[in-house]
């Protein structure tokens, strides 16, 4: 698959679910009115979407939510979609989790080929970490990442900088990391969906978290890469390596390779865009996939340059109405 700007896409991020245990501020309402069942996909459909993508030249996926693995039966589909490894048409399976159900799930995500997960984590204080996610608990999520890490499963860890909330603590969460074996990469907010709060009074320019870092350690660039948008540098001082995602200073999408679908199947092709292709009713025409690569070929011709986010005072609604848990986090 290539788009109209010659960019191959090879990433596939399929929300499996909008429901989540968490109400992180930056996310969700804390009152959220979630899809109805009916409305989702099955598993056996998101088994057939994805494999339609991975014959299209797909080589990673990545499940996501929501939280993915509040999903009922959802190791079904971890598994059916292992086999894709086995074959040597995808070169990774991955989710990204808020870390909740890892002590539950870690040993049979490797049984399923899973070799590495994204977590967020946003603060290392607990009462922090409760105030942000609403519903959460820290040593839960702890739990869970020793869990991962005694599975074998390599963790990234994802943080979300939040100016006057967590901008204090990206040393700690550096030494944390270090001390774990983890990758850190920070992000910055992004205006999806209406919160309870406004996003651009804890939005901060990870451009000025950066230069914080510098002032403690030797910031190297770096040329790692792993398919996704970020923007790596290396630690000196230390050998760590941390990313920087940045939507909103420095975008990302002059190398986009990656494209989203819902939990309803809706096919989105640029995060910060609005158009989409409704692969749901493709999926259901037929049996035999004509319909549904039809449709992902038509979509993926009119995937844009870039996307439109914008936060600022000017700007108070969100940049793109849908919540991040429904178009896949």
């Amino acid at each position: 698959m290539i788009d109209p700007f010659g960019r191959p896409i090879t990433y596939l991020r399929v929300s499996v679910t909008d429901r989540c245990d968490f109400r992180c501020v930056y996310c969700m309402a804390e009152d959220m009115t979630f899809l109805p069942k009916s409305d989702v996909l099955t598993l056996e459909e998101l088994d057939r979407l994805c494999t339609a993508f991975v014959r299209k030249g797909v080589r990673k996926l990545r499940l996501t939510g929501g939280e993915p693995l509040v999903r009922r039966d959802i190791m079904t589909l971890f598994d059916a979609l292992g086999r894709h490894l086995k074959t040597g048409d995808l070169d990774e399976l991955t989710l990204t989790s808020n870390g909740s159900q890892l002590a539950r799930y870690a040993d049979h995500l490797v049984r399923a080929g899973v070799r590495r997960v994204n977590v967020s984590v946003d603060t290392l204080d607990p009462d922090k970490f409760a105030r942000i996610t609403r519903w959460g608990r820290l040593d839960q999520v702890m739990e869970g990442l020793r869990a991962a890490k005694e599975a074998g499963l390599r963790v990234k860890i994802n943080t979300v900088a939040l100016r006057g909330v967590n901008d204090d603590e990206a040393f700690e969460l550096i030494r944390w990391c270090g001390e774990q074996g983890f990758d850190l990469t920070f992000i910055e907010t992004m205006p999806l969906g209406e919160v309870d709060v406004a996003r651009v009074d804890n939005y901060m320019p990870l451009s000025l978290l950066k230069a914080q870092i510098g002032q403690r350690y030797t910031v190297r660039e770096s040329d790692h890469v792993t398919g996704g948008p970020a923007r790596y540098v290396t630690l000196a001082e230390t050998g760590q390596r941390l990313g920087f995602i940045t939507p909103l200073t420095h975008n990302f999408c002059e190398s986009c390779n990656r494209v989203r679908v819902t939990c309803t199947g809706m096919l989105y092709m640029c995060l910060g865009q609005e158009d989409s292709a409704d692969l749901r009713a493709a999926l259901r025409a037929d049996r035999d996939d004509t319909a549904l690569d039809a449709a992902i070929d038509e979509a993926i011709g009119r995937k844009p340059k870039g996307h439109d986010f914008v936060i600022d005072r000017r700007h108070r609604k969100p940049a793109v109405s849908r919540h991040m848990s429904v178009t896949g986090g």
